[in-house]
């Protein structure tokens, strides 16, 4: 079955996405592995990659539908749906495992309700593999600020509070 491609995804409007794609693509366009740096542009103007964007990009570079979804899938920074109200991404590394990290990852799927990868009450839980911040682990990121030697009652407290007011790291 082929995809609908002239309804706009949810929170994105078609002229947006095509505007998005279109800006991407002539600063980019001239670089050698203009691909990454395209989709990395298009998901800061509109938030995350929406479906209809990959035709557009595909088009744009001589490449197939199925190369451009393949990178979109296989990077981990890029969303294929919008991002939630907050994003909470917490570090599995070794560096942040080997000081409480495993904890405090099972504390946020407990105290969310979800596992990693999933939405609850608009909040997304994210794996990342280092957030450079190794020397003060376990360590997550929160509404895109960082945070060092968290625990459980750290991230409830964070979680609890507004992402201004959540503390310095």
């Amino acid at each position: 079955m082929s995809q609908d491609t002239t309804t706009p995804p949810p929170g994105a409007s078609r002229n947006a996405v095509e505007d998005a794609v279109a800006g991407a693509v002539a600063a980019h366009r001239d670089e050698a592995g203009a691909l990454l740096p395209i989709l990395h542009d298009v998901q800061t103007e509109l938030g995350w990659l929406p479906p209809e964007a990959t035709p557009l990009v595909a088009k744009a570079l001589n490449l197939s539908r199925a190369d451009v979804h393949g990178v979109v899938s296989f990077y981990a920074d890029f969303r294929d749906r919008p991002p939630a109200r907050r994003v909470l991404r917490i570090c599995r590394a070794e560096a942040c495992q080997s000081v409480g990290g495993r904890d405090l990852a099972r504390a946020a799927e407990e105290r969310l309700g979800i596992g990693f990868g999933e939405t609850t009450d608009g909040v997304d839980l994210e794996t990342v593999f280092c957030l450079g911040n190794c020397a003060l682990g376990p360590s997550i990121e929160l509404d895109g600020r960082l945070y060092g030697r968290v625990d459980a009652a750290r991230l409830e407290q964070l979680l609890s509070a507004d992402s201004d007011k959540a503390g310095a790291p």
